[in-house]
């Protein structure tokens, strides 16, 4: 449902939101290395993000990127609006032009309180209570240091 872009974001976020603070800068390739991703796919999707105020920045040789405490209270629908829009939400499972309670398609009913939840998580727990039931759960957001 989200594409890789808006996966990577909200990764990125919520690894900062874990292990970065204001007097804690992380650098872009660090952050890639640590979630497995392309570096300069991740430094765009990361520029994106702080010009719409869902991260913090700073340059300079201690800059790097940090959530505030203001940036932990956005939620992960923030992110998904920035990188991917709502389109996705508001499109139709089978792809009709038009599809809803009125003129549902053949899963629409099925699939409607599926989107419904998500889009519900994702607009009202914020970036703080991810991160929280993250460290508490012991849930990951990289499997790079995973041994299977």
């Amino acid at each position: 449902m989200l594409s890789n872009a808006c996966q990577y974001a909200i990764r990125s976020v919520l690894y900062l939101a874990i292990h970065s603070s204001e007097t804690k800068k992380i650098g872009v390739k660090k952050i890639a290395e640590e979630l497995e991703s392309p570096q300069p796919f991740l430094a765009k999707l990361l520029q994106q993000l702080s010009k719409k105020k869902l991260v913090s920045s700073t340059k300079g040789p201690n800059g790097g990127f940090f959530l505030t405490q203001k940036d932990r209270q956005k939620s992960i629908w923030n992110i998904v609006i920035c990188i991917d829009g709502t389109e996705k939400f508001d499109a139709c499972f089978m792809g009709l032009a038009t599809c809803g309670d009125e003129n549902p398609c053949p899963v629409h009913f099925t699939v409607a309180p599926f989107k419904e939840k998500i889009l519900q998580m994702f607009r009202d727990k914020t970036i703080a209570q991810f991160t929280d039931e993250i460290l508490s759960t012991g849930k990951v957001i990289s499997l790079k240091n995973i041994k299977f």
